[in-house]
Order: C-alpha cells, then structure tokens, then sequence
C-alpha cells in the first residue's frame, strides 16, 4: 500500500511536470504570435515624450498665474507634449503657478480673473489646408479679447499663429501677424535656424545675444501683418532663397514651385521675417512668439529665455527671470 501510494506520488508530480512545461509552452507561443501581430498606425503622429511633471507648486501671492489654453492642433504639433514641457519650465522658474485648460469652449470672464496671463497653444485644424476651423465659440472668444482690452497678459505661441486667418479678424489684430498660406505665408525649409534680437531695448530681451539658435523648428515667412495693430519686433529670421534648392530643401518643397524664377517674384523672401514681437491692445499686454514648434526645441536657452521671460512680461510688465547662458549676451 505504501509502495502504491509512492509511485501515485512520484505520477502525479511528474503530470504536474509536464502539464506546467505545455502551459509554459503555451504562453511562449501565444506571446511569440502577439508580438508577430502587425497593429496598423496612422499616417502620422508626433512622437511621444516622456517627460517630468513639476509638482504644484506652494501658494505664493508672489507668483504670476498662468492659463494654458490649450486642447487641438494641427497633426504635426506634439501639443501635450510642449504643453506638460511648458508647464514643467515654468513651475521650475518659481515664477509661476500654471493651470491648463483643454477645452476653449469653456473660457469665461469669471474664469479669466483668476489669472495674470493667459498663454494659448492652439489650432482648430487637424491639417493646414482644412476648410474649417474648429472655433471656441462667440462667449470663450469675446472673454478672451476683454480679458487683454482691460489688461490682462496673453502669450500667443507657434501654431496658434495659424488661427483665424482669414475668417476671425478679431484674432489677427490680438496677434498682430498671422499665417495665410493661402495668400502667400510660408514655412522656410530648415529646421534649425538663426533667430536675430533686434530689439535690445525691450524687458523680454535686454541682455541677450544678438543671435540666438532655435532647433527642431519651424520658420514662418511672408505672414499678414494687421495694419491697425500696434505691433514692436523684437526678433527676426532671414529667409534665405538658397535653402530652397532641391538639395537642402528636401521633398518637401518640390522644386517646380520653388525655381528661381518664382522664388524672385515671392515677398518677404531673402528678407528678415519677424519671429517674436508685442502687441498693444487696450490697455493689455500682448506676447506673440512664432518659434517652438516641439518639446525637444524649448529645450534650448534661446527660446526658453524668450518663452519665460514673455510670459513674466506679459503677466506684470516687467522680467526678473534669468537668460539661459548660451542666450546672454557677451561681457568681459
């Protein structure tokens, strides 16, 4: 009986063996065929980031709030991805408390109020050439435009440049200049590119170089400027005609649009583009910024500087914040 109960015991573990090795071999299998699977993708996406989130920072009556307002863009903006890097930057200068808001739509007067600056990282078109603009509405809209009358801070930033043109003139004289690609606005083909301060004077760029480099960028040329919108320039690029021959420009820019013939004929070409510049409207402070195009170019001190320092400006008038050491200018 002892002996019966022996061989039982030495069976059943054996079983046991080999029922956990095929179950084993199962899950191998089943991984190995998951991972064989093909997960079809979009045609695009911006790559994903990875990146730290500042902790809240203490209440501080010190501090400048800031709104991002913030919630779509075209499908090649990254925009959670510079909108959690903004918030990292700012929340780091100690200078800022920041909030973020993924729906306009619910922008109101009683919300503005609790805010010294209202930052917009925005566009309502998945693609440049959409038709329609998805827009935030008559009260978000009319809330945002007495909010700088009456004197708040507004930062318009990079792609946010690309609302409204044609059809919100209301938009265009807040931002001063916008792109119209249908009447000749475009994107200059390198992606890194000399940004020149020409305006040493202003608080946002009192001691920076007079070049500073953006990376990973883009470069808007030829844009309409509101001839009723009071507008000070303070940086430029020089949008050379060379850079869009086939070689550097790349596919791209097909080369039969960009001969040189066509390209003598095309305006703001071989000339300096405004990239950054102020608006007055009202009694408002206005913060317009064209460069920043992803997460991986506010890494660089120029136009982190620039993005700091002019949304410090915009909130109370005046800049205190740091220019990263490769933005300062040269001293002995």
């Amino acid at each position: 009986m002892l002996c019966s109960v022996k061989h039982l015991y030495f069976f059943s573990y054996a079983q046991l063996c080999a029922g956990l090795c095929g179950l084993l071999l199962l899950s191998i299998s089943a991984a190995e065929a998951a991972e064989s699977v093909v997960i079809p993708v979009p045609d695009y996406r911006p790559p994903q980031t990875v990146q730290r989130v500042a902790v809240p920072i203490v209440p501080d009556s010190k501090v400048s709030n800031v709104l991002i307002v913030t919630g779509e863009s075209s499908y090649e903006h990254d925009w959670t991805g510079v909108n959690t890097q903004l918030r990292s930057l700012m929340l780091s200068s100690g200078t800022f408390d920041v909030r973020v808001l993924e729906d306009p739509r619910m922008l109101t007067a009683q919300v503005l109020t609790r805010y010294d600056v209202v930052f917009i990282n925005y566009l309502g078109r998945w693609n440049y050439s959409d038709s329609e603009e998805q827009r935030w509405g008559h009260t978000a809209e009319q809330a945002l435009f007495d909010y700088a009358k009456k004197g708040g801070g507004v930062v318009l930033y990079h792609a946010s440049f690309n609302m409204g043109a044609p059809s919100w003139p209301a938009f265009e004289r807040l931002a001063g200049g916008t792109m119209r690609p249908q009447y000749g606005s475009r994107r200059s083909p390198p992606d890194a590119f000399l940004v020149r301060i020409v305006d040493h004077d202003h608080p946002v760029t009192q001691g920076m170089r007079d070049y500073i480099w953006t990376m990973n960028d883009d470069m808007y040329t030829n844009m309409y400027w509101d001839p009723k919108a009071k507008v000070r320039v303070l940086a430029t690029a020089y949008d050379d005609p060379d850079l869009y021959t086939e070689a550097i420009a790349g596919p791209k820019y097909p080369p039969s649009l960009y001969t040189p013939e066509k390209l003598a004929g095309m305006s703001a070409m071989a000339a300096d583009n405004p990239q950054v510049w102020t608006v007055e409207y009202g009694t408002g402070r206005v913060f317009c910024i064209a460069l920043g195009h992803g997460p991986d170019t506010l890494l660089h001190d120029g136009v982190k500087s620039l993005i700091l320092r002019g949304t410090q400006w915009a909130a109370t008038g005046g800049v205190s914040l740091p220019i990263g050491p490769k933005a300062r200018a040269f001293t002995e």
